[in-house]
């Protein structure tokens, strides 16, 4: 079991790094303003993106892994 978790902790991680989950109105705004030197908020903007959608799983995840733990010992 910790091997499993371990595994989809590990491939959700490098997931993240390589994903791109603008919506296309937002990835327009970003990349025009990516002209720009320096400009760091589209990485941030991306970041957040990713962040917001992970949430919800993690919890599911989090609150499955409680209930499987407490009606295995059953």
């Amino acid at each position: 079991m910790k091997k499993w978790i371990f595994l989809f902790a590990f491939l959700f991680v490098i997931g993240l790094s390589e994903s791109s989950a603008q919506c296309p109105m937002c990835r327009t705004a970003v990349e025009s303003g990516m002209n720009e030197e320096g400009n760091t908020k589209g990485r941030g903007l991306n970041d957040g993106i990713i962040y917001l959608l992970a949430a919800p799983y993690l919890a599911i995840g989090i609150v499955g892994g409680i209930w499987y733990k407490k009606n295995k010992a059953k």
